[in-house]
C-alpha cells in the first residue's frame, strides 16, 4: 500500500484534500539536507556567512560557491541544491543588471527579491517542472538600509534581522533568540556567526571551510572577508577554530 499521499505528490499542480502541495513540502526537505547558512544585521551592516563541510581532503574548498555576489550593493546565501541556485542567481543577476541599465541605478533589495521569490512561485504551479529545492538569504543595502530578507521554496520570503537556513535552522534561530542583538559591532556580528555556525554543526568550525561576506553602511558594498582578518577577529576573544 501507498501511503494517503502518494495520489498527490507526483504532480506539482495537484492539492491535497488538506491544501498542501507535497512537492513544494519536498522541496523544503531538501533544504533541510543542505549547508546551515546564517545571516544577521548588526549595527553598520550586514554578515552573510556558511560552512561548506569539505567531508574529503581531495576537494578544493575554492570551488565549492555558497554565497554569491548579485551586484555590488547584493549578495545570497544558499542552501539546498546549488545548482538549482545558480538559475536563480544568474536570473537575479540580470534583472540588477537590467536595473542599471534603464534606470541607471542599482536595484532596490526588496525588489530583487520579488524578483528571484516571482519566479520561484512559477515553478510552483505548471505541469512538466518541480519547485527550485533552495533557500536563500538575501544580503543587500540600498536607500532604505540594510536589508536581510528568507526566501523559501514555494516563493514565499519576509524580512528578518536574523535567520538561518539548510539543516541546523532550528538550532541556530534559537541560538539567535537568546544571543542576538542590532547594536552590536562589525566584530561581534563574526564571532556569533561563526559561534551559530559551530552550534548548528557541533563542532568547531574550520576556518578554511568557512564562507563569509558583508556589508558596511559606510562602504556599501558586499564584500568577502579573508581568511586573514576572520583569524584575527576570532582570536581576539580566544573564540578559536581549529
Amino acid at each position: 500500500m501507498y501511503p494517503a499521499s502518494s495520489a498527490y505528490d507526483r504532480a506539482i499542480t495537484v492539492f491535497s484534500p488538506d491544501g498542501r502541495l507535497f512537492q513544494v513540502e519536498y522541496a523544503r526537505e531538501a533544504v533541510k539536507r543542505g549547508a546551515t547558512a546564517v545571516g544577521l544585521v548588526f549595527k553598520g551592516g550586514g554578515i552573510l556567512a556558511t560552512d561548506k563541510l569539505i567531508k574529503s581532503k581531495l576537494v578544493n574548498p575554492k570551488s565549492i560557491e555558497k554565497i554569491f555576489k548579485i551586484d555590488d550593493h547584493v549578495g545570497a546565501a544558499v542552501s539546498g541544491l546549488v545548482a538549482d541556485a545558480r538559475r536563480l542567481i544568474q536570473h537575479a543577476r540580470i534583472e540588477a543588471q537590467k536595473e542599471r541599465v534603464i534606470y541607471e541605478e542599482p536595484i532596490p533589495v526588496e525588489s530583487l527579491t520579488k524578483e528571484i521569490c516571482d519566479l520561484k512561485q512559477v515553478y510552483t504551479q505548471y505541469g512538466g517542472a518541480r519547485p527550485f529545492g533552495v533557500a536563500m538569504l538575501i544580503l543587500g543595502i540600498d536607500d532604505t538600509g540594510v536589508r536581510l530578507f528568507e526566501t523559501d521554496p514555494s516563493g514565499a520570503f519576509s524580512e528578518v534581522y536574523a535567520s538561518a537556513i539548510g539543516q541546523g535552522k532550528k538550532d541556530v534561530e534559537e541560538f539567535f533568540e537568546s544571543k542576538y542583538s542590532k547594536d552590536m559591532s562589525f566584530e561581534e556580528a563574526v564571532r556569533l556567526a561563526v559561534n551559530a555556525l559551530n552550534k548548528a554543526n557541533k563542532t568547531k568550525t574550520n576556518v578554511d571551510t568557512l564562507e563569509i561576506h558583508y556589508i558596511l553602511t559606510k562602504e556599501k558594498k558586499f564584500k568577502e572577508l579573508s581568511s586573514d582578518k576572520l583569524v584575527k577577529i576570532l582570536n581576539k576573544k580566544s573564540n578559536k577554530v581549529k
